[in-house]
């Protein structure tokens, strides 16, 4: 079976994806930038899972910030689709591992992808300002949303996967922050969601 019959991408999409696949799967044997159980899911589990958040691009240039890329998931594959969607979109990866950093400036190199990547820590990056800004497994809600504060434009937003805790992520995270919240159902992982938030205050 084809690993990209549940998504709507064209072929080049679907071939530089592929390319990207074969460079992790090359490196994680170095760096571990995906837990080796996952490895026979890679396309379901990683590719798929962050390839949904495509639909959020509008058809004008953005800025798109992605923390704690680690293996680009979701953030080069967002660069990847990005190409036929909103050709004009431009990319910001942080990660401050700088093994992972390395492989994320590789990969970006090969791909020929519009990416900057920062090795640097998400707290003491100067702000990005960016219009969309996500994050895959990286921190509960409520610190993420002190990330987004930070990097986000006052009228942009951010898309947080989550899996079933997400509720009680989002009634923890209340108790420090006001917030506008959308729970998108995931398209790839039963009780899981997207959490796209804006409007962040502190309260």
């Amino acid at each position: 079976m084809n690993p990209l019959t549940r998504t709507d991408v064209s072929r080049e999409t679907s071939e530089t994806l592929i390319r990207f696949v074969a460079l992790l799967e090359k490196w994680n044997a170095a760096i571990n930038l995906i837990g080796k159980s996952t490895l026979p899911d890679i396309w379901s589990r990683h590719v798929e899972d962050s390839l949904q958040l495509a639909r959020f691009l509008p058809n004008r240039g953005v800025l798109w910030a992605d923390l704690g890329s680690g293996g680009g998931l979701p953030g080069l594959v967002i660069a990847i689709a990005a190409r036929e969607i909103c050709p004009d979109a431009r990319f910001v990866l942080v990660e401050s591992d700088l093994r992972k950093a390395t492989f994320l400036r590789e990969a970006t190199r090969q791909l020929e992808l519009p990416v900057v990547v920062r090795a640097d820590r998400i707290e003491t990056l100067a702000p990005i300002h960016a219009d969309i800004l996500s994050a895959r497994a990286l921190a509960p809600l409520s610190a993420l949303c002190g990330y987004a504060e930070r990097h986000l434009r006052p009228d942009g937003f951010a898309l947080f996967q989550k899996g079933e805790t997400a509720a009680q992520e989002i009634e923890e995270a209340r108790t420090r922050w006001a917030f506008e919240v959308d729970s998108v159902p995931s398209l790839t992982q039963n009780g899981s969601t997207i959490l796209k938030l804006k409007g962040l205050r502190h309260v």
